[in-house]
Formats: C-alpha cells, sequence, structure tokens
C-alpha cells in the first residue's frame, strides 16, 4: 500500500470534493466567532488556533475510524439514511449562522455552539475555550458527512484488513486535505480581522450559498420531491423558438434493446455523470453500465434513491445497476452527497 499516493489523492481532488458540507462548517463556525466578537466589540487578533482545532479532531477521528474499519471490516460503517440526516442538519445549521450573521431574529442566537462550562472552567478563559470547542466538535463531526473520495478510502481501508494501516490510509487522506482546509480556514479568520462588519455580510452569502447546497443534496439522497430542482421544472417557464407543440419522445432518444433489456453506458467522471438525462420504457428491465476511470469524487457513490438503489465503485472500476421500472416519471440517480445528479425518464 502506497501512502503518499492516498495523500497526493487527499491533497488534490480529496481537499476540493470534501469542501462543499465540510468547509462550510469551517467557515460558518468562525463567522460565527467573529460576529461574536464585534458584538462584544473584542478587537483582538485571531491565530490558526480554531482552524487548526478542526483540523486536529477531524483527524483523531478518521483515524479512529480507519483503524475500525480495518480491523472489523466496515463493522462500523454509516448507514446512508444517518449520513443524509446529518447531512441535512449541517445545511440547516449553516442556514441558521447566516440567519445570526444578519440579525434576522434573536432566536439565531441560540444555534451558535457554545463550550460546556466544565470545559470553561477548566480552559478559565472564555473566550479562549469558545474559540477553539466549536471548530473541535464540528471537526470531529465530518467523519458522518464524508465525500465521494472519503467513502472511497474507507472502502479501502476495510479492504486492508489491519487496523493499523486502516488507520494510516484514512489519516494520510485526511492530513493529505487538511492544507487546503487550513487555508480556507486562515483565509476566513484574516478576512474577518481586516474588515468586521462587511465581513459579516459576505460570509453570510457564502454560507447561506453552502447550506442550501449541503441541505438540497440531502434532499436528493433522500429521494425527496421538493429539492431545487424539481422547483425549477415546476416554474411554468419555457421558451419555444421552434413554434412546436410538445412532440413524443423520439425512438432514438430511447436506451439501446439488447435481449429483451434496455442498456444505456454511463461514464462515471470526476464532475458528474455522462450522461445525466436517460430515456427507457416502462415494464421493460433496464441495465446501466457504470465505468470509471482514474475518478476521485463523489460521484464513485451512486445511487438511485426512490428504488434503493446503492453501488460503490472504485476510482477505476466497472460495475452495473439492474431495475425494471414499473411506471412512468423520472427517477432521479445521485452521488451519495446529492452534488451530482441525472435523471432517468420512464416513458410508456
Amino acid at each position: 500500500m502506497d501512502l503518499w499516493v492516498v495523500f497526493f489523492t487527499g491533497l488534490t481532488v480529496g481537499g476540493v470534493s470534501c469542501m462543499a458540507v465540510q468547509g462550510g462548517l469551517l467557515a460558518s463556525t468562525i463567522a460565527a466567532r467573529e460576529e461574536a466578537d464585534l458584538e462584544i466589540k473584542e478587537k483582538k487578533k485571531h491565530n490558526a488556533g480554531p482552524v487548526l482545532a478542526f483540523l486536529t479532531t477531524k483527524l483523531a477521528a478518521y483515524l479512529g475510524l480507519g483503524f475500525i474499519l480495518g480491523a472489523f471490516g466496515g463493522a462500523l460503517q454509516i448507514s446512508d439514511n444517518i449520513r443524509i440526516l446529518i447531512q441535512l442538519a449541517a445545511g440547516l445549521y449553516m442556514l441558521a449562522v447566516a440567519g445570526n450573521l444578519l440579525n434576522l431574529h434573536p432566536i439565531f442566537r441560540y444555534v451558535i455552539i457554545q463550550p460546556p462550562r466544565l470545559l470553561t472552567k477548566l480552559v478559565r478563559n472564555q473566550a479562549k475555550s469558545r474559540d477553539l470547542f466549536a471548530p473541535a466538535f464540528l471537526g470531529a463531526l465530518t467523519i458522518f458527512i464524508p465525500c465521494g473520495t472519503t467513502l472511497a478510502m474507507e472502502a479501502l481501508a476495510i479492504s486492508s484488513g489491519s487496523p493499523l494501516l486502516g488507520a494510516a490510509i484514512l489519516g494520510a487522506f485526511v492530513l493529505g486535505t487538511s492544507p487546503l482546509f487550513f487555508i480556507l480556514g486562515y483565509v476566513t479568520t484574516f478576512l474577518g480581522d481586516a474588515f468586521q462588519k462587511k465581513f459579516l455580510k459576505v460570509a453570510a452569502i457564502l454560507v447561506i450559498y453552502l447550506g442550501i447546497t449541503s441541505a438540497n443534496g440531502a434532499l436528493i439522497q433522500a429521494g425527496s420531491s421538493l429539492t431545487l430542482q424539481t422547483l425549477a421544472e415546476a416554474i411554468p417557464l419555457e421558451v419555444n423558438l421552434e413554434g412546436e407543440g410538445d412532440t413524443p419522445p423520439a425512438e432514438q432518444d430511447l436506451a439501446r434493446l439488447e435481449n429483451g433489456v434496455q442498456v444505456t453506458d454511463i461514464a462515471v467522471e470526476r464532475y458528474g455523470y455522462n450522461p445525466n438525462y436517460l430515456k427507457v420504457k416502462k415494464g421493460i428491465p433496464v441495465r446501466l453500465n457504470l465505468t470509471s476511470n482514474d475518478v476521485y469524487s463523489c460521484a464513485l457513490a451512486f445511487r438511485i434513491p426512490s428504488l434503493g438503489i446503492k453501488k460503490n465503485l472504485q476510482p477505476t472500476d466497472k460495475a452495473t445497476v439492474e431495475f425494471t421500472p414499473q411506471q412512468e416519471g423520472k427517477l432521479v440517480y445521485t452521488c451519495a452527497m446529492g452534488m451530482y445528479s441525472g435523471v432517468v425518464e420512464v416513458v410508456n
């Protein structure tokens, strides 16, 4: 096992793919701290402590997870339903933090994570315990909302069959992602120190975007009929420059038929699926041929939520998904974080 390859994977695509939710948690907690300092008119210069607290507890959590996965072959794998709930909670938390930054209502003050009194007494410094507790807590929480690349590394830890090697694999990967997370956190801290009030408004907008993205991804994974995509489709706005009415689906748009099975090839790529729109007929078996080639992204965790279909691919891999559509409509397929998705339209 070449741990340098694992580290480089984290250093390149791993950090980027995990940034949507995990980076949003880090940015939101630092922004909330800046808002609290502004409220009490404290103008101390922050250091990298909160960012390091987030990264340290994140590394410790993944080392422990890798140890368990390597020892017990996935005995502690977290179900998709739990991941969905935690990702949704993370998105709602970020939206609540944004509400606090914008002073929308006093109720949003209660969502800011505060250290327990016992910890405050131990540290003997209210400001210091507040600065470190929230990012440290959220850093450990990230094991419950892994990105697709992390899922691939967890599978690698399971296949190692060794607790020490499993811990080393996830540890090397998280260390690889750490530089990008450190830059995000430290830049957020620096901007907060430099611009104060202006920073809070900009941070609120960023946190709202990340919160909506995270919550929407969770809804997509859950197979919800209420997502940004379904809302966009429901808006009756269409420009038809050809002046023609709706036409029935053309036969050439349908999946090819092989021995009574509708077959479509899907390339699992770094930024999604190609194609991301398929058309099949009701009542005829469907086979999706999935192929990945040196891919490290959430797209590797292929899901069709409404059918309960789950298929995890390796970075370079081939897999098939089979089902028989029983009713007309649209089936959404997505990655395990809801970042990338596509549609299978079932027609009569």
